[in-house]
């Protein structure tokens, strides 16, 4: 899958209700893609700024509809920057889809509802003459597993978590930031739809056929590993995830990762969307992605990024990241509220 967004481009992103805490695509592509936000749209916030909630992105005004953000300006694209539990289109975004197409603006969405599929979307567009882009649809010509990755002439490195929605993307992407920071040729390997939106390329492992998830890991691998020197492979899910452990555990054995980071949420006990669910010791976690990973590629967790959104001190977030490290057993920050140097002089 690909993106044609850059610099010149322009965005509205659909938020509604859940900006900015469940919104993550939204506020991924606020902070890291290269292209430009002109609105967010959330019922519940209109009329309040991007920056009153994410303080450390570009500003952007939030609106209740399309038809407002359209007032001021016409974007490229509108990118629908959630998705819900199951990949779901709610009927309630119709009306804000149908103006964007309406207005001559591609549609953007990382959802399992194909776009492409429906039938209003799809002949508004045709009409229109804009693209429907799903970023959810993966290629047509993916394979078993080869079990190639390890020949990848390039070190990788992949995210892994306690849960969904604990900074495996951001860390990745802080990650890739600070090596290029210090010269090093770092490449992101996008797995998810936000990763895809940012980065313009990618294939979205979720969304695969079973049999060729890891294949479509290790065919990225190969692809990217001729142009960089250092992979940075965004995770997806957690090994103990009722729903999405597969992903998790072909992500591990496709990349075959030479190393690890672990992320967590300070203050979360329990899965996401899934409460019935503890989330075991970090401790726990560590013997059993590097157990899990012995057989196909040996690797080990080599540092730890703890989320310390839910703490509002520096210094008690940073001794939570003192005892996240611990119970890692190797050196750990928040890549977002601290830096991500520990992190990358553990890896390289």
């Amino acid at each position: 899958m690909s993106i044609s967004l850059g610099p010149d481009d322009s965005v509205a992103v659909l938020a509604h209700e859940k900006f900015p805490d469940g919104a993550k695509t939204a506020v991924g592509v606020l902070r890291y893609a290269n292209y430009d936000v002109t609105a967010v749209l959330d019922r519940e916030r209109a009329g309040e700024r991007v920056t009153d909630h994410v303080p450390d992105v570009p500003d952007a005004p939030i609106v209740e509809s399309m038809t407002d953000a359209l007032e001021t300006s016409t974007p490229d694209a509108l990118l629908i920057g959630i998705s819900p539990i199951g990949g779901g289109f709610d009927e309630s975004w119709r009306a804000d889809v149908r103006a964007a197409i309406e207005a001559g603006c591609d549609v953007i969405a990382g959802l399992h509802y194909f776009l492409e599929d429906d039938e209003e979307f799809a002949g508004l567009a045709a009409d229109h003459g804009v693209d429907l882009i799903d970023v959810r649809r993966p290629p047509d010509d993916l394979t078993v597993s080869q079990g190639r990755a390890r020949d990848a002439d390039a070190d990788v490195v992949l995210t892994v978590g306690t849960d969904c929605s604990t900074g495996k993307m951001t860390t990745t992407l802080e990650l890739v930031a600070a090596a290029r920071e210090r010269g090093i040729d770092a490449g992101f390997v996008p797995t998810g739809q936000t990763g895809i939106m940012i980065a313009g390329w990618g294939i979205p492992v979720d969304r695969v056929i079973a049999d060729f998830a890891a294949g479509a890991v290790e065919q990225m691998i190969l692809d990217a590993a001729d142009d960089h020197d250092v992979l940075f492979v965004e995770g997806q899910g957690t090994i103990v995830h009722p729903a999405y452990s597969g992903v998790t555990c072909s992500l591990l054995h496709g990349a075959m990762p030479d190393s690890l980071v672990l992320t967590h949420s300070a203050g979360r006990d329990a899965i996401h969307g899934y409460e019935d669910f503890a989330i075991p010791p970090v401790e726990a976690y560590v013997d059993l992605y590097e157990d899990l990973a012995t057989p196909v590629a040996p690797t080990e967790i080599a540092a730890g990024a703890l989320d310390t959104r839910a703490i509002d001190d520096d210094d008690a977030a940073r001794a939570a990241v003192d005892d996240y490290a611990d119970a890692v057993g190797g050196p750990a920050t928040d890549p977002v509220r601290f830096d991500a140097d520990a992190i990358l002089d553990a890896l390289l």
